[in-house]
């Protein structure tokens, strides 16, 4: 014949230890679900980010140098040519650093965009960026136009 000697509570409370050292652990699998499915999602986003570069732009028309805004982006302008612009008045190769620190106030933190005609030579776009770095620039952007789709598709 077995003695019981505690009562049901104090078994009751033991059980509950138990129960509450299980539970103090963090359960990933909610945690590693939702890291799947980002992982998921940038990997098919990523392709449709990478564009490629074609440049085939218009000619454009933009304002003035006098009512440039200091916030708005300067653009360098390459034409078939090779003759180069800030915005729409026309500089001379050797006096593109010298326009370009006077447009904006020295401030080499600027954001300078190079729009090139699509039938400028690679040497001139090129020549026009590395006469942009040797001023000072760092921030130097390249414009493009999107590709035009033909009718009927999307």
């Amino acid at each position: 014949m077995a003695i019981v000697l505690s009562n049901g509570k104090a078994r009751s409370k033991r059980n509950r230890r138990k129960k509450s050292a299980l539970m103090s652990e963090i359960n990933v699998t909610p945690m590693v679900d939702v890291m799947l499915v980002l992982l998921i999602i940038f990997m098919v986003t990523a392709p449709l980010m990478a564009t490629g570069i074609k440049v085939n732009l218009p000619d454009s028309n933009v304002s003035q140098l006098e009512n440039k805004k200091d916030d708005e982006p300067l653009q360098v302008l390459v034409d078939k040519e090779g003759q180069l612009y800030i915005q729409s008045t026309r500089v001379e190769v050797s006096n593109l650093a010298t326009k370009l620190r006077e447009v904006t106030k020295e401030n080499v933190n600027a954001h300078i965009y190079v729009r090139a005609d699509k039938d400028a030579s690679y040497g001139n776009v090129i020549r026009a960026i590395s006469l942009i770095n040797e001023a000072g620039f760092s921030r130097v952007g390249l414009v493009t136009q999107p590709k035009a789709t033909p009718t009927g598709q999307k």
